[in-house]
C-alpha cells in the first residue's frame, strides 16, 4: 500500500506515542530514577545576551549566521544534562512540542489512551536496563528543563528517556519511506590528498518543524573523549558525530520489524561509541556489548585506522563489513556483510526497496571522479538525479538528495574537520568546524571556520525549487481531499502534475483522486502516466499496475 509522507509522519507519531505512553504503567523503571546525590545540583545562572546567544559558566549556546545553533558543554553526566537543558530550554520545548503535540490529534480519546497504556505497558519495561547509567543521569539532568505541558503523558525523566527511542521507531518504519539515508567514504588513492573523507545524508523525516532548529553540539565530558554531534533539543544521543581522535559515527537504517520490546536506542549506542572508542576495533567491541531493537548500519570512520567500516547490528544478528580491494565504501539501507547474506528481510530489502538504486547511484557518481574532495562529496550528497542522470522528479526516495534531509555532513577525520549543512535541507552552506580549534579554544564567539565554508547550492533560488515547494503544499491539499472525499478544483490537480512533472507520485495522486470519484478514464490516464516515470519501490510499481488492471476491467478495455 502506497503511503505518502504525510501519512508516514502520522504513523511515526502514532508509534512514538505508543512508546511514550507506556511509561505511565511501568513500575520498575519508575524506581530507576538515577541517584544524583554524589553530584552538585547547583549550576550557574544562564546569561542571555541576545535572542541567539546564551552563556552559563564555561558553557554557551550561539546561533551562527547560517542558522545553526552551536553548543559547547562540559562536565560530569548530571552537570552536562542540567547545563544542556538550561541553555537549550527554548529549543528543547519547541522540539518536544513538535513531537508530542501530535498525541491528542492521533489518539484524542482518554479512554483509548488508557487502553493502549494497559495493552502496551510492558513495551518499555526493560529499556532502562539497556541504557548506561551515565546517560540516564545526563537525561535526568536534561529532563529538569523539560516542558510541564506534557506531564499528563509521562513525567519528564521517563518521557525524555523514551523519546530517545524515536529514531528507532522511525527506522523501524523505514519501509514507509520515513528514512532513506545514504553515506560513503573514500581514502588513499580515491581522495585528493589520500586522507579519509566521509559524506552522509541523514534523511530522517518527521515533519518540517522537526528539522528547523539544528544544534551542533561540542561536548567535553569528564570521562571519555571530547566529541561533536549534530542533534536537536532534548537529544543526548548521536546520529552523526566525530570525536577528538577522529573517529566518526553515522547510521543508516536496515530492514526492521516494528519492535515489540525496547532495548538500547541506537542513538545511545552511537553516543557510547563516539565517547569511548578511538579505533574501529574499540567501536566494534562496544557495539557487541549492547542489545538493540532495530536493524542498523553503523558507519565508522577512523583517523587512526585511515579507513571506514560498517558495523551491522540487529536484534538477532551482528556483522562487520569492510572492503579489501578498494579504498571506497558505500552504504544505503541494506546490509552487506556475510552475516546477513541469507537474511530474508535483508534480501527483500535489496530486491524491493530504493536502497540498491541509491547505492548504485553513489557508486556511479564516485566512479566519475578521479579524486574525492570535501567539495565533491557535498556535490554528491546534493545530487537529485537518478542513474545515468535520469530525471526522477523532486522528492523521489531513489535520489540521494530527496529534499527532506534533516542534515548532511562531511568528515575529514585525520584533519579533525567536519562540514554540516544549513537549511534548507542540504542546499544551504556547509559550515566547517575544526575540532582541534574548538576544543583548544571553546570560549571563542564563533566555533566555525568561515574560511572553509562550502558555498550554498543555487538550486534553492531556482524556479524548479519554488515549484517543488508549491508541489509539497498542493500534495497536502490533495491528500486531505482524498481522505475526506472532498472535491478538488481541476486546476489544482493540473498544478500538482506541472509543478513536479517527472515525479511519478504526482500522477499517482491524481489517479487516486479520480478513482475514488469514479472518473475511471481520467484515473487510467493518470496511472498510465505514473507508470512511465521512475517509481520508487517494487510494491509501489505493483500498486500502480494493479490500479491499471482494475480500471481496464471496469472500462472493458
Amino acid at each position: 500500500m502506497f503511503l505518502n509522507k504525510v501519512q508516514i509522519v502520522r504513523w511515526f507519531y502514532f508509534f512514538l506515542f505508543l512508546l511514550i505512553i507506556t511509561s505511565c504503567g511501568i513500575s520498575k523503571s519508575l524506581h530507576d530514577v538515577p541517584d544524583v546525590s554524589a553530584y552538585d545540583s547547583v549550576i550557574p545562572e544562564r546569561v542571555r545576551t541576545s535572542d541567539s546567544t546564551f552563556t552559563l559558566g564555561n558553557n554557551h549556546l550561539n546561533k551562527n549566521k547560517q542558522g545553526l545553533w552551536e553548543l559547547y558543554v562540559e562536565g560530569n553526566p548530571y552537570e552536562r544534562g542540567l547545563v544542556t537543558g538550561n541553555l537549550t530550554q527554548e529549543l528543547f520545548h519547541s522540539q518536544e512540542h513538535a513531537f508530542l503535540s501530535k498525541v491528542d490529534e492521533l489518539v484524542p480519546s482518554k479512554t483509548k489512551q488508557a487502553l493502549l497504556r494497559t495493552f502496551l505497558k510492558w513495551f518499555n519495561r526493560k529499556l532502562y536496563l539497556n541504557v548506561p547509567q551515565e546517560y540516564k543521569t545526563e537525561i535526568y539532568g536534561l529532563s529538569k528543563y523539560a516542558s510541564s505541558e506534557y506531564n499528563h503523558i509521562a513525567e519528564p525523566y521517563l518521557r525524555i528517556l523514551y523519546l530517545h527511542g524515536a529514531h528507532d521507531i522511525g527506522h523501524a518504519l523505514q519501509d514507509l519511506a520515513l528514512v532513506g539515508c545514504s553515506s560513503f567514504a573514500a581514502w588513499g588513492d580515491k581522495t585528493e590528498d589520500g586522507s579519509l573523507i566521509i559524506g552522509r545524508n541523514f534523511d530522517f523525516y518527521a515533519g518540517d518543524e522537526f528539522a528547523k532548529e539544528k544544534i551542533i553540539a561540542f561536548t567535553s565530558p569528564t570521562e571519555g573523549y571530547k566529541f561533536m554531534s549534530v542533534t536537536w533539543g532534548g537529544m543526548i544521543g548521536v546520529v552523526s558525530g566525530m570525536n577528538e581522535h577522529g573517529l566518526t559515527v553515522t547510521i543508516n537504517a536496515g530492514k526492521s520489524k516494528i519492535p515489540i520490546i525496547a532495548k538500547t536506542p541506537i542513538s545511545i549506542l552511537n553516543r557510547e561509541i563516539l565517547q569511548y572508542a578511538s579505533t574501529i576495533d574499540e567501536a566494534i567491541a562496544i557495539a557487541k556489548k549492547r542489545k538493540v531493537f532495530v536493524s542498523e548500519s553503523i558507519f565508522i570512520g577512523s583517523a587512526k585506522d585511515k579507513k571506514a567500516v560498517i558495523i551491522e547490528v540487529s536484534p538477532e544478528n551482528f556483522g562487520v563489513y569492510e572492503v579489501s580491494n578498494t579504498n571506497e565504501l558505500i552504504c544505503s539501507n541494506h546490509f552487506q556483510s556475510d552475516a546477513y547474506a541469507n537474511d530474508n528481510k535483508n534480501l527483500k530489502q535489496i530486491a524491493e526497496s530504493h536502497s540498491l538504486y541509491r547505492y548504485q547511484r553513489m557508486e556511479e557518481l564516485l566512479n566519475q571522479q578521479s579524486k574525492i574532495t570535501p567539495e565533491i562529496a557535498v556535490d554528491i550528497l546534493r545530487n537529485k538525479e537518478g542513474l545515468q542522470n535520469k530525471p526522477l522528479g523532486y522528492g523521489n526516495e531513489k535520489a540521494l538528495n530527496q529534499l527532506l534531509a534533516h542534515h548532511a555532513i562531511v568528515f575529514k577525520p585525520e584533519q579533525r574537520l567536519v562540514w554540516v549543512s544549513s537549511n534548507p535541507y542540504q542546499l544551504g552552506e556547509f559550515v566547517a568546524y575544526n575540532l582541534n580549534d574548538v576544543f583548544n579554544n571553546p570560549q571563542k564567539k564563533s566555533l566555525s571556520n568561515n574560511l572553509l565554508t562550502i558555498e550554498k547550492d543555487n538550486f534553492q533560488f531556482s524556479n524548479e525549487y519554488k515549484k517543488y515547494e508549491e508541489y509539497r503544499k498542493l500534495k497536502v491539499h490533495v491528500l486531505t481531499a482524498i481522505a475526506n472525499n472532498e472535491t478538488i478544483d481541476s486546476s489544482n490537480l493540473l498544478n500538482l502534475q506541472t509543478t513536479n512533472p517527472e515525479y511519478w507520485e504526482a500522477y499517482y495522486l491524481v489517479g487516486n483522486y479520480y478513482y475514488k470519484k469514479g472518473y475511471y478514464t481520467a484515473a487510467l490516464r493518470a496511472f498510465e502516466k505514473a507508470k512511465t516515470k521512475e517509481i520508487t519501490t517494487v510494491p509501489d510499481q505493483q500498486l500502480v499496475e494493479n490500479y491499471i488492471k482494475k480500471l481496464k476491467r471496469k472500462l472493458n478495455l
